[in-house]
């Protein structure tokens, strides 16, 4: 069965009318004859909204009872048995009731997707999850309904549904989005200008770099090599030198004048040159660049211009950064240098921008870079002074008489001229035409190619000897220096290898997507297999182009052991260059190795924090839990008993000590489910807007004489609260028990609480010994008890617990001094304020009573 497409409408606020669009194109659909039911819609009161319901089949929702009370969810088995065309699923990031099919919704929508149902959902740009942390800075709120951002990605469709702050405060303003009496704490709050100014900013990057995305696939799918300019990326050239600094900074500048500005820093390492390049400034370029947003990029190639464009032209930039040539008025002679080679090369489509800086002109540090052993360059001149020369000179020579033995020499002279500039093959040439031109010229007979003297027989082969020996030690120099070179390009490539491990950076596709862009592939992956029969599978893979699902299938592959190996696409490499890419491929396995040990590590700690928690609960159990079920046990069995008459006193005394026993063993057995929740992670607040005055005093009811030994200080003027009733119940009663346990007879525990800006804090201040600095922390972990505590005066739960539950809530507790002495417990809890999507007033619930 093919999977269903999803179609999501991305908002930036709520009320920007997403439900409403996604209404809209059901309507749309159901005209066209599509099936289309709505499994999940939630109008919100709405007028406008809920007249678009109408006419559009809706599934039977699942009826829930949590608590006590009565919720509704998407009924996914019904939708599945319905099995229609298309289903509309709101509030994609939506957390479902306890006793639901699944925990998110978006789970739910996974598997209608599966089972080939198209979905069409809604959800709002605070919810997708890698964005919390920005979001909260903006609004001050932290988002607890969140769905994974790759899941959204995956759509098949995401269309943004915009509007300008101005329209959204007014539909708020006009009854359109939230009741009337909660307009003006949402304008004033949530609803600011500048909220909305900067949510409807981050929803319109988000879906640009999405479309961006698509827009690399797309290209690369039907091998687009022209530019098109969607948006500003601008690649900097970098030499190494301390120019790069100025033109780094300058990019950063250019960046920030467009929307969506992006700026890739790249530098270019020969593969068979040397290089001027310091590793030191590198680092520095590197971490300056990162810090302003960018991207650094390390690439090898032999033409420096050619590898710059096609880096260029393969991330689809718009505008090149180069700074002006640092080389001396004199090595012009040599080429136009890589800025002009650039700028005549680039083309229509992309800009280059040549910037002055402080060493323009000052001349490199070490020898630049050239090509493959001599260069194209040089050989030509060598070739040119190696056949032209001996025949000028000899036209020369011709002139002017010098005599056999200088005419030599000269000719000699010419024969070094040629090796010291080509090499080998040009001063074979030149020794050969000089030899020939020496007899016919200058040897008697003269005019003839014999030689009547046997002396100058030896001499011409001595010069020939010579001219081969000089040359001979050119070629040989330029072999060493080739080879020199290549090693240094090499040494480049595997500090910065050596310096990925120190820097700890154990990402497989970080390394994966540097072996790609090292060698100008398309594709990297490290693919594995069990044994010598199993399929290969890809541990990880970066790039574009064919997927490679067995080395076999890859241009490039390094073996590593008997399972793995790297396989690249794109070209062939020389086998030069396999010797840097085995070393990649080995820090590729070390990585992986480090990603699962760490894997391994984590299941451990958890398996070893568990068995510590069994451990404590079991020593708990041995003698906490037995205490109060012994006192139970004797007084029930003294009761029983008709050896003794029992006086009313003496009945009402054992009573009261079964009820306390009793009670005791509820409230520990209360905390240890509690804390079992938390280690496992299972409770879900359930967040309401409550006022204080009406939790706290019900946190009192297990204090023994609650009117004596506690002080309430709860002002009417606080704002309300948003948290989960029965978890702050919970929290403040341990919070409040533990107090009484240590306050000295007759010293009342006062429960205070006080507003600070978004946050309320609730104080309980307590006058026994208080807590060190040290141990501040401790109290709070499991199964800790401060001081000489007895056994039997609780497993040491409450404070662990009640910082679990605040914490679940959104809020904070810590431990201070109580000024005079004593202990004051500050538990810190958001205020109320608006709700980012509103929810259907529903009977209240309690996530732990």
């Amino acid at each position: 069965m093919a999977r269903g497409k999803l179609r999501i409408y991305l908002g930036a606020a709520p009320g920007v009318g997403k439900t409403y669009a996604m209404l809209s194109e059901a309507h749309r659909r159901v005209e066209r004859g599509t099936d289309c039911v709505v499994a999940f819609v939630e109008h919100h009161g709405r007028q406008r909204t809920e007249v678009m319901l109408h006419g559009l089949e809706q599934v039977p929702r699942r009826e829930l009872e949590y608590r006590g009370a009565g919720f509704t969810e998407m009924d996914v088995d019904a939708v599945l048995a319905r099995a229609p065309r298309v289903a509309l699923v709101d509030e994609l990031a939506h957390t479902n009731v306890p006793g639901s099919r699944n925990p998110k919704r978006w789970q739910d929508v996974q598997e209608l997707l599966a089972a080939g149902v198209d979905v069409v959902s809604t959800v709002n740009i605070q919810h997708l999850e890698s964005l919390g942390d920005v979001v909260e800075s903006i609004t001050g709120v932290r988002q607890q309904e969140t769905v994974p951002d790759e899941f959204v990605r995956h759509a098949d469709q995401i269309e943004l549904v915009d509007m300008s702050p101005q329209a959204l405060r007014r539909r708020m303003a006009h009854g359109n989005i939230y009741k009337p009496d909660k307009v003006d704490a949402a304008l004033s709050n949530y609803f600011r200008p500048g909220n909305l100014t900067a949510l409807r900013e981050l929803a319109l990057l988000w879906v640009a770099d999405r479309v961006d995305e698509y827009l690399k696939q797309y290209r690369s799918e039907h091998h687009v090599s022209a530019i098109w300019g969607s948006r500003e990326r601008i690649v900097v050239g970098l030499t190494g030198g301390p120019e790069g600094r100025t033109l780094i900074r300058r990019a950063a500048r250019l960046a920030e004048k467009g929307a969506g500005g992006e700026v890739l820093a790249v530098y270019i390492a020969r593969s068979d040159g040397l290089t001027s390049a310091s590793p030191k400034e590198l680092a520095v370029q590197r971490t300056l660049v990162e810090d302003l947003g960018g991207t650094f990029h390390h690439v090898v190639g032999d033409d420096i211009p050619a590898a710059l464009l096609d880096f260029a032209r393969g991330v689809n930039a718009t505008q090149i950064v180069l700074g002006s040539s640092r080389r001396k008025a004199w090595q012009y002679v040599f080429g136009p240098g890589v800025g002009a080679t650039v700028a005549r090369e680039s083309g229509s489509d992309l800009d280059v921008h040549i910037v002055t800086h402080e060493e323009v002109a000052k001349g490199r540090g070490l020898p630049v870079a050239r090509g493959a052993r001599l260069g194209r360059a040089r050989i030509i001149w060598g070739w040119l002074v190696g056949v032209v020369g001996p025949a000028l000179l000899a036209l020369l020579l011709n002139t002017v008489h010098l005599g056999l033995a200088n005419d030599m020499l000269l000719f000699l002279a010419v024969t070094v001229a040629a090796a010291l500039l080509g090499g080998l093959l040009p001063a074979l040439a030149s020794a050969a035409v000089g030899s020939l031109l020496l007899n016919y010229f200058y040897t008697p007979p003269l005019h003839r190619w014999t030689i009547a003297d046997p002396k100058n027989i030896v001499a011409i082969l001595i010069f020939v000897g010579v001219g081969v020996s000089v040359a001979s030690v050119v070629d040989l120099a330029a072999r060493r220096t080739h080879q020199a070179a290549r090693l240094r390009a090499e040494s480049e490539i595997l500090s910065y290898l050596a310096g990925s491990v120190l820097r700890g950076e154990s990402s497989l596709e970080a390394l994966l997507e540097r072996v790609r862009e090292t060698f100008g592939m398309e594709s990297a992956a490290l693919l594995e297999r069990a044994d010598d029969q199993a399929p290969w599978t890809r541990a990880g893979h970066v790039g574009f182009g064919r997927p490679v699902e067995r080395p076999e299938d890859a241009d490039v592959d390094v073996p590593v052991g008997d399972h793995l190996a790297l396989a690249l696409t794109g070209r062939l490499l020389p086998a030069e260059d396999r010797r840097v890419l085995a070393a990649f491929a080995a820090q590729a396995v070390v990585v992986l190795d480090r990603r699962r040990l760490q894997e391994e590590a984590d299941q451990a700690r958890a398996l070893a924090e568990g068995n510590r928690i069994r451990t404590a609960l079991l020593a708990a159990v041995s003698h906490d839990l037995r205490t109060p079920l012994a006192g139970i046990k004797a007084a029930v069995s003294s009761l029983r008993s008709d050896d003794v008459a029992w006086s009313e006193e003496d009945r009402a005394e054992l009573l009261e000590g079964i009820e306390e026993g009793a009670d005791r063993l509820d409230h520990l057995v209360g905390n240890l489910l509690d804390m079992s929740r938390l280690q496992t992670g299972t409770v879900t607040p359930i967040i309401r807007e409550i006022d204080l005055d009406e939790v706290v005093p019900m946190a009192l009811g297990g204090v023994p004489d609650p009117a004596a030994s506690v002080e309430l200080d709860i002002p009417e003027s606080l704002p309300m609260v948003a948290v989960d009733a029965g978890l702050l119940e919970r929290s403040v009663a341990n919070l409040v028990e533990n107090a009484v346990k240590y306050s000295p007879g007759g010293e009342p525990v006062l429960v205070s609480a006080s507003a600070m800006s978004d946050r309320v804090e609730v104080r309980v201040v307590d006058r026994g010994p208080g807590v060190p600095d040290e141990a501040k922390e401790r109290i709070f972990a499991p199964f800790q008890r401060y001081g000489d505590a007895p056994r039997g005066a609780g497993v040491g739960l409450g404070l662990a617990v009640a910082r679990g539950f605040a914490e679940a809530m959104g809020g904070t507790l810590n431990a201070e001094d109580t000024p005079g002495g004593g202990l004051t417990m500050v538990l810190t809890v958001r205020a109320a304020g608006p709700r980012l999507e509103p929810q259907p007033a529903q009977p209240e619930r309690h996530a732990s009573c």
